[in-house]
């Protein structure tokens, strides 16, 4: 079976893994370069504590191939497991994390409910006082994406996956309603080229819903500018605290090494949908001013004279329920996209099924209909509380 991978970020790049895996002769085609898009901005974290059973059960079957992934693809990415500190403002709040952690235990996930006065065992910075509860998850953590890339490259390479990067998908053609193919435009092309494939898998991202338009298809993904401040703490971060979310606020931050801090959130109920081509990628220092006095609200590491060192901004593919899309959304086209900040983690576990889905129409990793866009349509979205 010929299929061509649109996009070459962790996502794409776990699809093109698993199906030459199974046999499949792959095209992976990418715009930039590998991983320069979403991936490379992200903050690589890794967790359960979710709020949806999907988004658990793809976080458990991710982390089987998170925790091995040395020994599997030869390549260490810094996999680091301080945890995920959640911590709840409001009584609702903290209603929800008991049902979450419920949820999350039953299905194999080692989470916990804490006291604010407990959760500064993990995290000695912490101000208990603002919290009512906390959840945290050893098993949690987080990884750098870059690596990521680079061991999937290279193992999708053995496989035989053909990289294409400055490649640019200039149409997808349909016979019928059937999509059969692809123009693509490379780096020194004067003009597009038409590839034909036995099946075509959209894994672009922030620019999934134009190449969805490109079939005909509508996706309900729509891309969302986020930013990190990377930060010189006034009390130096120790590295093994955990990645803490002050879930109410949005607010997060986490160690990195020598006592740096990434400091990250979205605190506007403004949300525009951004240009893929055309947002600006720089970190906004009003927002990382911003960014840094939340932190500094609840954790003593951050005050006035906590330093921005650099920073970036980059796009979420968010859809309206905060779930991916992952579907065969026409025959001979799945879409694997929207995962609303969630693409890193649950990488792996969405290129597996996206090879069931090429290679018999249906997946048993997780509910598939549950991922389909027509939840939308049938009034079934889902609910995910933990964003973050």
């Amino acid at each position: 079976m010929d299929v061509l991978v649109i996009g070459g970020g962790i996502v794409g790049l776990a699809a093109a893994h698993s199906l030459a895996d199974r046999g499949a002769d792959v095209t992976l085609v990418e715009t930039g370069s590998l991983g320069g898009g979403s991936t490379a901005r992200s903050a690589g974290g890794v967790r359960s504590q979710f709020s949806s059973r999907v988004n658990v059960e793809l976080s458990l079957a991710s982390k089987r191939v998170w925790d091995t992934f040395e020994e599997r693809f030869g390549v260490d990415i810094g996999l680091r497991k301080n945890g995920y500190l959640f911590l709840a403002r409001g009584e609702a709040t903290a209603e929800r994390f008991r049902e979450n952690v419920d949820a999350q235990r039953a299905l194999g996930a080692e989470s916990e409910l804490l006291t604010p006065a407990a959760a500064t065992d993990h995290c000695p910075g912490l101000d208990p006082e603002p919290f009512v509860a906390a959840t945290y998850n050893p098993e949690d953590g987080f990884a750098d994406p870059n690596l990521a890339v680079q061991g999937y490259a290279e193992a999708a390479r053995d496989l035989g996956v053909d990289i294409r990067t400055r490649t640019t998908v200039t149409a997808v053609h349909r016979d019928g309603d059937r999509v059969v193919g692809v123009s693509l435009r490379g780096r020194n092309a004067t003009g597009s080229e038409r590839h034909d494939a036995d099946c075509v898998v959209n894994a672009a991202g922030a620019w999934a819903a134009q190449v969805g338009a490109m079939a005909g298809v509508d996706l309900p993904i729509a891309p969302r500018r986020r930013q990190v401040a990377v930060t010189s703490p006034t009390r130096p971060v120790p590295e093994s605290v955990p990645l803490t979310v002050d879930l109410e606020t949005g607010s997060y931050f986490r160690p990195e090494r020598d006592g740096v801090a990434l400091v990250g959130g979205h605190f506007d109920e403004a949300d525009p949908d951004q240009d893929p081509d055309a947002y600006d990628e720089s970190m906004d220092i009003e927002w990382a001013a911003r960014a840094v006095g939340n932190a500094a609200e609840y954790a003593a590491y951050f005050g006035p004279d906590t330093r921005v060192k650099r920073g970036w901004s980059g796009l979420y593919a968010v859809t309206p329920d905060h779930h991916p899309i992952i579907e065969e959304s026409v025959p001979g086209l799945v879409t694997v996209a929207g995962f609303s900040g969630h693409g890193f983690q649950h990488a792996p576990a969405s290129g597996r099924v996206v090879a069931d889905l090429v290679g018999g129409g249906e997946t048993d990793l997780i509910d598939g209909a549950s991922l389909s866009r027509s939840r939308f349509e049938r009034g079934e979205a889902l609910d995910e509380g933990n964003v973050a």
